[in-house]
């Protein structure tokens, strides 16, 4: 008898955790910056002991982080989510280029900085009819985890996405010691409390500092506030 594939997905509940199931793959991705003091790539951190069902803290307050442990009660979290339900697209401002295009949504920032490696993304976009600038757009894109930055192939029209694996990532800068959002990968189902579903992308951040005001998603808000997760 064969196996029936688990379904991975990730439930909002009200005021409460992120609730993950499907036995989604947990794990830390750290930003490792260069000597310009600019992020410059990835690094993969640890990774946690399999399950298939898992709670995710999203007030901050949790003293199991990343696990959910029941702080959100204890401090009155109001985790209700003011996100647009529109597609990305609906909201992204357009740089057109020559060679390709961007598109970048500001309420998504989750404040990682790739976009800003060596020239800035939206330069490299402008000057895309030479190989080399097309390519550093394209790799500064696709390095933003929240998707707010994605670059989009002149010829065809299509998104240039980077090849992610269903998974998630709490993201760290061991550097300035601060703690990023959870990073949701691979077109993983965001299922709202209220039951709504929100475009599947393959990239998206979500909030766990407890502070954004583009819940569930990240705003940068852990940027400003200096938010350490403690793990």
């Amino acid at each position: 008898m064969k196996s029936q594939k688990k379904v991975q997905r990730i439930k909002i509940t009200k005021d409460g955790p992120l609730i993950v199931t499907g036995g989604v793959l947990l794990g830390q991705d750290n930003i490792k910056i260069g000597a310009d003091g600019e992020p410059l790539c990835w690094e993969k951190g640890p990774s946690y002991p399999h399950r298939d069902t898992y709670s995710l803290c999203r007030c901050g307050a949790s003293k199991t982080k990343p696990f959910c442990d029941g702080s959100h009660v204890e401090i009155g979290f109001d985790g209700t989510e003011t996100a647009s339900r529109e597609a990305y697209l609906a909201g992204a401002e357009k740089t057109c280029g020559p060679g390709l295009d961007l598109t970048w949504s500001g309420e998504l920032c989750a404040m990682a900085r790739f976009c800003h490696r060596g020239e800035q993304a939206w330069g490299y976009a402008e000057r895309s009819d030479d190989p080399a600038a097309r390519k550093e757009a394209i790799d500064e894109a696709c390095a933003c985890p929240s998707g707010s930055l994605v670059a989009w192939d002149k010829e065809t029209g299509q998104a240039i996405e980077p090849d992610l694996d269903p998974s998630i990532g709490l993201i760290e800068n061991p550097k300035e010691g601060i703690s990023g959002p959870i990073w949701v990968k691979g077109r993983i189902p965001v299922e709202s409390a209220d039951g709504f579903e929100y475009e599947p992308r393959n990239r998206v951040t979500l909030c766990r500092c407890g502070k954004s005001e583009n819940k569930p998603f990240c705003d940068g808000t852990h940027d400003s506030i200096k938010f350490r997760s403690g793990t």
